[in-house]
């Protein structure tokens, strides 16, 4: 009959082994997950990337689906698509004056005060902000730029 001991330090060999292979199996999975993150980053930086505009050419109005440009000296609004535009307008105006939460921008754009409709502005207000077009103040509140001169 094996000894208390023995059985023990075999239990505890197994266990070794197993908190091993764990080891090993997290490894991989953690070299996967940071292959997948250097992916995205790649992506999106070259998706975000806006192209420079040929020497003599304007810019032309945007529209729907387009990219959102990084706001730079002299661009004009009409370069951002429609809904952009109207973000950007609302939070230059009186009514946005103050900043508006995305729920507030949602209704003042005549969007229901739904979800997905709120959670569509938010994203577009944060990518706005993002690119310099408008100014998030606090989470969810955006403002529009102040005006300088």
């Amino acid at each position: 009959m094996p000894s208390v001991i023995g059985l023990l330090e075999a239990r505890e060999k197994g266990i070794r082994e197993e908190v091993a292979r764990l080891r090993a199996a997290l490894d991989e999975a953690e070299r996967a997950l940071q292959r997948l993150v250097d992916a995205r980053v790649t992506v999106t930086e070259v998706l975000t990337v806006a192209p420079a505009p040929a020497p003599g050419s304007s810019l032309k109005g945007a529209v729907a689906g387009s990219r959102v440009p990084h706001r730079t000296e002299g661009m004009a609004v009409s370069v951002l698509a429609v809904d952009y535009q109207h973000i950007v307008e609302l939070l230059g105006s009186d009514v946005g004056r103050e900043g508006m939460r995305c729920q507030e921008l949602a209704a003042a754009l005549g969007l229901q005060a739904v979800p997905a409709k709120v959670e569509g502005v938010r994203s577009k207000a944060k990518r706005l902000a993002e690119r310099g077009w408008i100014r998030q103040v606090r989470p969810g509140v955006f403002t529009a730029l102040p005006q300088s001169g």
